[in-house]
């Protein structure tokens, strides 16, 4: 995975996703994770109060990103392309559903993140926990983060630039690096829709 700035795109780098792909060869843009031992699951709280898990996307392939939302580049620019790959999707964009974990609840208020995420798509989620609940999601999916203090007395966070998309039948499949690109991942996503199955 790349772990980089938020404002500064990093390189390729497989890292742990990069590991689990499987031996025959992807027809995928993104990087092929099927059978990865984690990943599997989150409990968080949406910006409506109501607790979610991976269950109550099932039927959906669901796009799930580890940011916040004062990021200035890689964060918007990545949930911005996913809305671009859900109209091109035309009605099949319904059966899309992007998820965005912030990593600075201290911040990322319920409010603050309903706000930043139906700007992009009124359909995206975003959730949020406790620092201690926030932790155990980046560790379930080997995401790392941290804060970075600024010059100007604040912070900001260093945080894993790519996404984690799960099939219908809720299987992670793949992570997706930043700037994998809109054509790439609308062609991938469509091929998970096509396969309810998830290929298993």
């Amino acid at each position: 995975m790349a772990l980089v700035g938020c404002d500064r795109p990093g390189a390729d780098q497989q890292g742990s996703a990069g590991t689990s792909a499987p031996a025959q060869a992807s027809s995928f843009k993104s990087v092929d994770i099927t059978g990865a031992n984690y990943a599997k699951q989150f409990s968080l709280t949406d910006f409506n109060g109501k607790k979610r898990t991976l269950a109550d996307f099932k039927g959906k392939v669901v796009f799930v990103f580890f940011g916040f939302t004062q990021c200035p580049e890689v964060c918007p620019t990545t949930m911005a392309e996913l809305a671009e790959v859900k109209r091109r999707l035309g009605k099949d964009g319904d059966r899309l559903q992007g998820v965005f974990i912030t990593i600075d609840p201290e911040r990322d208020t319920p409010t603050v993140l309903k706000e930043y995420l139906t700007g992009m798509d009124p359909t995206f989620v975003g959730l949020h926990g406790s620092l201690d609940e926030v932790n155990a999601a980046s560790r379930e999916f080997k995401v790392f983060y941290q804060k970075v203090p600024t010059k100007d007395g604040g912070y900001t966070m260093d945080h894993t630039a790519g996404a984690f998309v799960f099939d219908p039948s809720g299987q992670v499949r793949l992570f997706v690096r930043y700037g994998l690109g809109a054509d790439a991942l609308t062609s991938d996503i469509r091929q998970l829709l096509a396969s309810p199955s998830g290929g298993q």
